[in-house]
């Protein structure tokens, strides 16, 4: 799937026309190149980066297409609790798109997993915000990136991060789009410098992350937590609800600063949707393909 700009936005047709997703707020099309470009770019493979005097890694994804004389959209990806970015990766097709990729991977916390900020099985002390400009500064100076167009998707614990990412790093994140994602209660206020773009996807029928919540362990319910972002990106109250397939409804939240998509999977479990059971436990639907939905989100949206 190319993640160039699609030339109407009336409406995104994913896989086999059984999800559409509108994107009326879309911004114009053009790029800022970064430092990168020009220079030779480093092959797909594993890297190292330092941040906070950590030596960390990160997997990379340089698409057949790339060119060192014209700026890439960025996909960060962050993997869910005691996964890697490899395993992310290996499931998600997230490295079908046409766009440089980078798996990064957290720290080892609670229960010796890896593991990213926020969560209360997190490692102590780990600025995993700080890692992320870290890295970003470092894949800008050595790959030929569009600035403006510059994402984070992950599952779990790791969309969880996305949502800090969201918080905290508005400036430089266009859009975000968690899966499943584990979005502990952080205990202070989100408090973006822009409306941030949000993709939501979660399964009604996940028993890690409930669709429900679980205040026991300080987790909102995704509806909750997506009408939160509907007020910060101002949007109207009431989300339109569609029923798309046999398995998926599909809300679009009208009148935003900034667009606001939540997809709830029927009786979906723990998984990434499209994939197979490698994605984690419970019911994966087939009527989409997540990397596709997500994919359409991201090229319609910029900084």
């Amino acid at each position: 799937m190319n993640l160039a700009r699609p030339k109407t936005l009336a409406a995104l047709v994913i896989t086999a026309g059984l999800l559409t997703v509108g994107l009326p707020s879309a911004t114009a099309v053009t790029e800022a190149r970064s430092t990168g470009c020009g220079k030779q770019a480093p092959d797909t493979g594993d890297y190292e980066v330092v941040s906070g005097g950590i030596t960390r890694t990160y997997r990379l994804h340089v698409p057949e297409k790339y060119s060192a004389t014209k700026a890439s959209p960025l996909i960060l990806v962050y993997h869910g609790r005691g996964k890697t970015g490899a395993q992310t990766e290996a499931f998600s097709d997230l490295s079908k798109l046409n766009a440089i990729v980078a798996y990064p991977n957290g720290v080892i916390g609670d229960e010796n997993k890896q593991a990213w900020q926020g969560a209360p099985y997190s490692a102590d002390g780990v600025d995993d915000v700080k890692f992320t400009a870290d890295l970003l500064d470092k894949l800008e100076s050595e790959l030929c990136v569009d600035t403006r167009a510059v994402y984070a998707t992950g599952k779990s614990n790791g969309a969880g991060f996305t949502a800090i990412l969201a918080c905290d790093m508005a400036d430089r994140i266009a859009a975000i789009a968690p899966v499943a994602g584990a979005f502990y209660q952080q205990g202070k206020r989100c408090t973006p410098s822009r409306p941030v773009p949000v993709l939501d996807i979660h399964g009604t029928g996940d028993t890690t992350i409930p669709y429900g919540g679980d205040g026991q362990r300080d987790l909102p319910s995704v509806q909750t937590w997506v009408r939160d972002w509907s007020v910060r990106d101002h949007c109207n109250p009431e989300p339109k609800i569609a029923q798309e397939g046999d398995d998926v409804l599909k809300y679009t939240y009208k009148g935003c600063d900034a667009d606001v998509v939540h997809v709830a999977v029927t009786d979906g479990g723990h998984s990434w949707p499209g994939s197979d059971a490698s994605s984690g436990p419970g019911y994966v639907t087939q009527t989409f393909e997540a990397h596709e939905l997500i994919g359409a989100f991201f090229k319609a949206h910029k900084l």
